[in-house]
Parts: C-alpha cells; structure tokens; sequence
C-alpha cells in the first residue's frame, strides 16, 4: 500500500510540476513546491519545512558552489571589456576571404569566447551583436547569418568553463576540473565540425556565401596582438586545472580575478563597467541558486518515493542493453530540449537518470559531456530553442522560422558529433585521465 501511495504521489508530482512550469512559475520555485509539499505529504510537514531552511542555507554557503558566481563573474567582465570583438577581428583577419570566411571566423571566435564566458545564452546575445551586422553588410543570407551565430551561441556550455557542467558535477558529486577537462576536445570538436560544415555549404552552393577581402601579414599580426588577453586568460585557468594547480572554485576564483585585472589594466573596466558587470553576475546567480535550491528539495521528494531506483530497475528490465537504454534517454533528452531551459532539465532530469547511467555501467564523466552535448542540440532544435529566441529578441527584423532554417544544417551536424562521441568515448576521457 506503501509502495502504491509513494507512486501515485511521485506521478501526481511530476504532473504538478509540468504544470506549474507551463503556468510560467519559474522553474526553481515549482520544483521547490513540488518538492516540499511531496516530502511534507509522505513525511510530515514539520519534516518539510525544516528542510528547506537546511538546505537554502548549505546551498548558498557552500564553498564547492561557489564555482558558479566566479565564473559567471569572469564572463560578465570579460564580456564588458570587449573580447568578443576582439576575438572576432582576429579570427576574420585569417579567414573572412574564405567563402563562408565570415560564418567561420564568428564560430572560432564564438569558441574562444566560450573559453572565458561559459553561457550559451551570453555568447548567442553577444554575437547576435558583434558577428550578425558585419555578415549582413558583406551580402551573407539572413537565413545562414543567423543559424551560424545560434550554433555558435551552444559552443558557450561545451567548452569549459560550462555553467551547465558544474552543475551537473555538483548535483553527481563529480569532480568539476575533471568535467571541464573532458568537454575541451569535445569543444574543439565541434568548432571543427561547424567549420566544416560552413564549408560544405560553400562548396555546395557556390553562389550563397560571399567572400570577403583579404587581410594582409601585417593586419593578421595586429589582430593576434589584439586577443592576447583572451588566450592568457584560457591558458591561466584551464591550464591550471590540468596542471593540478587548482581546483574548479580556485580556477574560478583566479579566472574572475584575472579578468578584472586584464581588464582594468587594458582601460576596459570603468568603474561604472564593474558596477554593472557584478550586478549581472549576482541577478544570474540568483536565478541559478533559486534552480539549484529547489532541485535539491524536489531530490529529497524523489528519495522518499525512491523514484530514481524504480526508474532504474524500469530502464535496465526493458532487454534492451546498455546502448539501447542510452538512446532512449539521448530521445528523451531531446525532446524535453525542445520544452525547457538547460539548465532546468539538467537539473530536473539528472537525479533520476543518474543512477540508470551508473547501473550500465557507463563513465560518469563521459556522460556528463554527452548530456551537455544533448542539452546544446536542445538549445538550437525546434520549437523553443532558447539560443533561437535570444538572436530573435536582438536581431527583432528576422522571423523565427527563418533562424530554424538557417540553423537545420548545424543540428544534422550535432546528431552526427553526438553519435561519435557516443562510439569514441576516448575523446572525452583522454585528457581527464591524464590529470
């Protein structure tokens, strides 16, 4: 009887919870009233309510979640002083004489932007400013300028440091260095493949993508001079981690102390600059936090009904093998990345998956990149797209479905990057391992 009433509550909570999400509550508090009131009902409501005082003060007081802000942070001063620019120029420099030269240079420098940032959303944002205008002036489709500039846009959870990873690390209890290691030849990875794929295009259809003019030695130097601080600031932090000299919240705390710095001495950080660029920070980390808190209540509601067991011993009695299982969840991810933020489905969806992943058998490291990487197929796929609906809400002359047609070509090739990550798991535990 038990066991029954635990069920319908369970079932009964993930209906609540989907439709306090479609009636636009915000993701963490749904998840926290969901989460409190299952527990309250299945434990009592002295239980409840004593855990959410526990938890919101652990949460925000830990020191490992502290990794968060400081990246945040690190990205909003290094988005304010200008990089993005910067790396854009210098990548253009090279190959803006290329056909598709524009659309290659704005994912290299989307790539080297993601490096120091860590948001999809604050990459698409940014390009959406600094790579749409200059492709639209040199003649490129608005169609294909789009699409290249929300593909780029995912590269921002990919490449460490990843938002997304860290929270996936601290809701599995993973090592966070160790994930961020992972994801950096998956993200070389797929900066390849957008190239690759920009190319083709221009190889196919020779009359779509313009060229652009042809930089000489002398301006190339220039615009690798100009984004020195960016490769300083990967080196120093990534480097770090590898290295063993740091763990993730000291990368973190070393990255956004190093971003001041560079900027500040570059006379790229006004006083004004900073103000803002620690308000950003704080209003991001707060949503975050406010996720994180109610993800950690609704996990303690998940235990009581030991959903995640059930879920596991569902999965694993279907015969289907450990990679049949795999692609049913990679399907489920999908779709839901079609419904929700990331973020929100990372955290709603990886307590119960979880488990299921360590029951086949399957690296928890490896999985994380492969979950990053299913989330940032989420960002870009019909019908939401979050990455889709920020170029919209910057570039406010382009449709919606003119920015899913641009973008078509780049979810073929995430399908395609996500099968060989899934045949070669070398390519994502190669660097860790040698940590």
């Amino acid at each position: 009887m038990i066991s029954m009433s635990s069920d319908a509550v369970a079932i009964l909570g993930f209906i609540s919870l989907f439709v306090l999400m479609l009636l636009r509550v915000p993701v963490g508090m749904a998840m926290g009233l969901v989460g409190v009131s299952g527990f309250a009902f299945i434990v009592g409501g002295a239980a409840a309510l004593k855990n959410v005082g526990h938890t919101t003060m652990r949460t925000v007081t830990d020191y490992n979640f502290a990794v968060v802000p400081l990246f945040l942070l690190m990205g909003a001063f290094a988005t304010t002083s200008g990089m993005s620019r910067e790396l854009f120029r210098g990548a253009n420099a090279f190959v803006g004489h290329l056909k598709g030269g524009l659309g290659i240079a704005t994912i290299a420098a989307c790539g080297g932007f993601a490096a120091i940032c860590g948001s999809s959303v604050a990459t698409a944002a940014t390009f959406s400013r600094v790579a749409y205008p200059g492709m639209r002036a040199f003649g490129y489709p608005q169609s294909f300028a789009t699409g290249v500039v929300a593909a780029g846009g995912t590269l921002g959870i990919m490449i460490p440091p990843s938002t997304v990873l860290a929270v996936y690390g601290l809701i599995t209890e993973q090592d966070v260095g160790k994930l961020f290691i992972a994801g950096v030849l998956p993200g070389a990875l797929a900066v390849a493949m957008y190239m690759i794929t920009i190319t083709m295009i221009g190889w196919t259809r020779p009359k779509f993508l313009p060229e652009g003019p042809r930089s000489s030695w002398k301006e190339r130097l220039a615009a690798l001079r100009d984004i020195w601080a960016t490769l300083l600031l990967f080196a120093f932090v990534i480097g770090g981690l590898y290295g063993g000299l740091f763990t993730a919240t000291e990368a973190a705390g070393a990255g956004a102390g190093g971003a001041f710095v560079i900027g500040v001495a570059r006379g790229r950080l006004s006083p004004a600059d900073i103000y803002r660029s620690l308000l950003e920070t704080t209003r991001v980390t707060a949503a975050v936090f406010t996720v994180l808190i109610g993800a950690i209540l609704f996990g303690y509601f998940l235990t009581v009904t030991q959903t995640p067991q059930k879920v596991t011993e569902f999965l694993t009695g279907l015969g289907l093998g450990r990679y049949g299982v795999l692609s049913l969840i990679m399907i489920m991810y999908l779709v839901l990345g079609c419904l929700m933020d990331a973020l929100a489905m990372i955290i709603i969806t990886v307590p119960i998956i979880f488990p299921v992943i360590k029951e086949l058998g399957f690296d928890p490291i490896w999985f994380g990149v492969i979950i990053v990487m299913t989330v940032e197929l989420g960002l870009i796929h019909p019908p939401v797209g979050m990455n889709i609906f920020v170029i919209k809400s910057v570039v406010e002359d382009v449709k919606i479905s003119t920015i899913f047609y641009g973008v078509l070509p780049f979810i073929v090739t995430d399908i395609v990057r996500l099968i060989i990550l899934i045949a070669f798991p070398a390519i994502a535990l190669y660097l860790p391992s040698k940590m």
